[in-house]
């Protein structure tokens, strides 16, 4: 071994000389390892021209160039290196004998090589096709060529491509972790090959299975090879046949199979035998450049773990712990530079995430990089020269994770095995992030655990229990058997119950809450806890948490309270409404049938809203007057409940009593506005109303309206509404002033007078509900609803939110 020379001690630290070291050996070792793999490389391509030229076998091939260069004085790599340079020159390659080799000038080589039988992995024989074993020495050619496994890829596909019917190649090699990495493809997209890249080892992996085995694995039928494997591929059928051929790694037993190469066609149908043939001899021939190679990334060369390193693996497979086995390795003067990694517990874990057995073969400065002359570095060397067991006081060992330098607590313990270390190490770091955790937990929570030792009266509280029961932690935890004596008097019976039938009757598991006085009043707290027994069954321990459920307790009354007063108001507001009922009912009667009144036909209509109290402020009068005229009065005040039907009572007895006395109609509606606006109530309420004084001998109905809706006249088969006088809403605005007009009533007419409620609808134009009332109560009077016109308006608004009130004044047929 051969190092760069270290640059002189000029008062560096000695982490910085054996990271130096280390970086020199690294050097040299990089150096002379692209020197192997270079005169390796031509070796293995020479090998592989001479395989596809004879149809020798790889070992053959070998002894054939090492004896001709022996017996013209050449070196092996220079026997090689004239091998390739002849099948440069010749268009076509020989197949059958050995190519000429020179013996001096103007000389060829006589004698003819005995040809081998040309055999793949399986065994088989050269194809009996001569087009196809023409491929191989096309194989050969470029592979001598070829620098990475994607070149080897691109040259299979190339050159079995329009043969054999090949369209994409997969070259996939097993990790340590026995996962497959992809180290080379052709022929299929990027997406793809990013997409199986990394395959883990998993069951029904095609190319896994063939490394097992070491037996090539042909899919053949897609329907049935998708029951049992999964098959790559970015659609359905792509490729309808496939391969996976294992790469052999040489040796008279052929040594560990470590790869597999893949060959997807297009072309349905089975491999003829011929094929299969070549291919397995095709993967032979790219074997020697694969055979060293390793996945991508993998980023270390492996050293082979010795075999007497068997057992202690197998110690370590079953640790629960971290655990490494560590050989010395060592300069030419004897000094301890480094240690392998030659075994790991499956826990075992190093700074980049590898863990277990993806460590086996590395360094420790290369896990452990900043380890290096540290005290742990000397207790390593002072363990492997004496044989004292190391064990290092906990130290502070700085780490990169997630991008980012964090420090984690080690405690380091070494012994010697021979001459290796077993070295163990426990992380105390993750101890106290969990516990910062369940302290976190707890405090958010509100809770903490507890814990009783019964033979020993050992008591064990968390902090937050402490704060749960306000007390110094200075005084101590609280025994089970005393926490009755520290809740309120009115739950001590409870809890002192609940702790007998867990110590004495053996109730294993109690969930009780109570009460306790603190500072900052009274706390509700919850006790959830279990008891162990022993092989008696008698209790032992017991354990459990403690939670103040104080604030969830104070929502629970809040929501009690809330729900008392819901129903208190739910209970007010069902007394108004019967009172409201009974006071509507007495105040205004609604006849059951129409009524005969100064020679017409009166019928009266009245359906209260299907909201709130169902008792609102619509009402009516039509009573005969001293003069044998008619009084037809509908008003509407607004709003619900007692307030209202009584501002209706109000205005409907006036306006009665001031018709009766023989006032005019605008002077009425004047008074009843000056009344409502010299109410105590604030605000002062307000209605409409429209009001009509009918004279029977001349049939003519006078009328006025306050705010109110147009009445409704149907006459001659035509529905139209009155042109409206001067009028504001009752109770708007003081000396308001309203006007009257004067309609003649003929034999067959309808007039309505109605509330909003009949009309209105939520979100609608009311002259969209006005046109829809004149055209329902024209068709109703078209199909012969006479006598009942009011009372089926109502019922079609059945359900309204508003109640809602109908006065269908009907001049009969056959009156004089």
């Amino acid at each position: 071994m051969t190092h760069d020379v270290v640059p002189p001690d000029d008062g560096a630290s000695p982490e910085v000389l054996a990271l130096a070291k280390v970086v020199a050996r690294l050097r040299s070792e990089i150096a002379d390892l692209e020197g192997i793999a270079a005169a390796t490389a031509v070796i293995e391509r020479a090998k592989g021209v001479l395989m596809a030229q004879t149809g020798i076998s790889a070992d053959a091939a070998y002894e054939t160039l090492l004896a001709r260069g022996t017996r013209w004085g050449r070196t092996l790599l220079e026997e090689c290196w004239l091998t390739l340079g002849q099948i440069r020159s010749r268009p076509t390659p020989r197949t059958a004998a050995s190519p000429p080799t020179a013996h001096g000038p103007g000389r060829t080589e006589q004698r003819r090589q005995p040809a081998e039988p040309a055999t793949g992995t399986d065994g088989d024989a050269a194809p009996a096709d001569e087009s196809l074993r023409a491929l191989l020495p096309r194989l050969a050619e470029g592979l001598a060529e070829a620098d990475s496994e994607a070149d080897i890829a691109e040259l299979l596909r190339v050159v079995l491509g329009e043969p054999v019917g090949v369209d994409g190649v997969m070259i996939y090699s097993v990790t340590s972790a026995g996962s497959l990495e992809l180290t080379g493809h052709a022929g299929i997209t990027e997406s793809l090959a990013d997409q199986w890249h990394h395959v883990p080892p998993l069951s029904g992996v095609a190319a896994l299975e063939a490394i097992a085995a070491r037996a090539a694995v042909w899919l053949e039928d897609p329907a049935t090879d998708a029951r049992r494997y999964l098959l790559i591929g970015e659609a359905p059928g792509q490729w309808p046949s496939r391969a996976w051929i294992p790469v052999p790694s040489g040796g008279p037993s052929g040594g560990r199979v470590r790869s597999a190469i893949g060959f997807m066609r297009s072309r349905p149908g089975p491999f003829d035998q011929d094929t299969r043939t070549v291919l397995r001899q095709a993967v032979r021939l790219c074997a020697p450049l694969l055979r060293g190679s390793g996945p991508r990334g993998d980023g270390a060369s492996r050293t082979a773990v010795p075999d007497d390193v068997a057992s202690v693996q197998a110690i370590l497979d079953v640790l629960s712990g971290p655990a490494v086995l560590l050989t010395p390795l060592r300069s030419a003067t004897g000094e301890v530079e480094d240690y392998r990694i030659d075994g790991a517990a499956p826990e075992s874990v190093d700074v980049q995430g590898r863990r277990g057995k993806e460590l086996v073969g590395r360094r420790v400065l290369e896990t452990y990089p900043t380890v290096a002359g540290t005290a742990l570095w000397e207790g390593y060397a002072d363990t492997l020269t004496t044989g004292a067991v190391y064990e290092g006081e906990p130290f502070t060992y700085q780490e990169v994770g997630a991008g980012f330098p964090q420090e984690s607590v080690y405690s380091v313990r070494a012994t010697r095995l021979g001459g290796r270390l077993v070295v163990s190490w426990i992380r105390h770091d993750l101890s106290e992030r969990e516990a910062r955790r369940l302290t976190d937990m707890q405090r958010l929570g509100n809770l903490g655990w507890a814990g009783w030792q019964l033979a020993t009266d050992g008591v064990v509280w968390s902090d937050q229990v402490y704060a749960i029961f306000d007390r110094d932690p200075a005084l101590g935890p609280i025994g089970l058997e005393d926490l009755p004596r520290h809740v309120v008097p009115d739950d001590r019976a409870r809890i002192a119950a609940a702790v007998h039938r867990l110590l004495r009757l053996g109730q294993r598991a109690v969930d009780q809450p109570f009460r306790i006085t603190t500072a900052d009043g009274v706390r509700h707290v919850r006790m959830v806890v279990e008891a162990r027994a022993d092989a008696s069954g008698s209790p032992v321990e017991v354990h459990g948490f403690f939670q103040d459920v104080t604030a969830l307790r104070d929502a629970e009354l809040a929501l009690r309270e809330s729900e008392r007063a819901v129903l208190v108001q739910s209970g007010m507001l069902q007394a108004e409404r019967a009172l409201a009922a009974r006071l509507q009912a007495t105040l205004l009667p609604i006849p059951e049938q129409s009524v005969e009144l100064a020679g017409l036909c009166v019928e009266v209509a009245y359906v209260p809203s299907e909201s709130g109290v169902n008792v609102g402020g619509d009402w009516y009068s039509a009573i005969e007057l001293p003069d044998r005229s008619a009084l037809f009065v509908v008003g509407d005040v607004a709003g619900h409940g007692l307030a209202a039907v009584g501002t209706m009572a109000q205005l409907r007895f006036t306006a009665k009593g001031m018709a009766t006395t023989g006032s005019a109609l605008i002077d009425v509606l004047r008074r009843l506005n000056n009344l409502l606006l010299n109410t105590d109530s604030e605000p002062s309420a307000t209605a409409t109303m429209v009001i009509g004084r009918y004279q029977p001998d001349v049939r003519r109905l006078t009328w006025a309206r306050a705010g109110h809706l147009p009445p409704l006249l149907i006459r001659d088969g035509r529905a139209d509404f009155l042109a409206q006088p001067d009028g504001c809403l009752l109770g708007a605005a003081r000396d308001s002033v309203y006007g009257q007009a004067v309609i003649d009533l003929q034999p067959g007419d309808h007039l309505l007078l109605y509330t909003d409620g009949l009309v209105e609808r939520p979100g609608e134009d009311i002259d969209l509900g006005l046109g829809r009332l004149a055209k329902t109560a024209l068709q109703l009077l078209r199909d012969g609803v006479d006598g009942e016109l009011a009372r089926t308006l109502a019922a079609q608004r059945a359900g309204n939110l508003d109640d809602l009130c109908v006065l269908d004044i009907h001049v009969p047929d056959d009156a004089e």
